[in-house]
């Protein structure tokens, strides 16, 4: 199964290590690090420049993963994977 996470990106469900709302984890300071991290090793996916929600970690280990920034919540992702059917 695929998930949609905007402008025409897609990721199969099975590649998809976490789901997590941008807002809520960036206060930890291990995020920040994780995600400034990634984006100096080029391995951050901005899907839109609009107001991002969330991002999706994608790969078949986390060291080789990427990091996708999506303008979708977390929730409404989540919802998409099918996991979890409601909220």
């Amino acid at each position: 199964m695929y998930i949609h996470l905007g402008n025409n990106v897609m990721l199969p469900t099975s590649d998809i290590i976490g789901i997590f709302d941008l807002e809520n984890t960036s206060i930890s300071k291990r995020t920040r690090d994780f995600l400034n991290k990634a984006e100096k090793e080029g391995r951050v996916i901005t899907i839109s420049y609009d107001l991002p929600r969330s991002f999706v970690i994608a790969g078949k280990t986390l060291k080789d993963s990427k990091v996708y920034i999506s303008q979708i919540s977390s929730q409404t992702l989540l919802k998409r994977t099918g996991y979890i059917d409601s909220l």
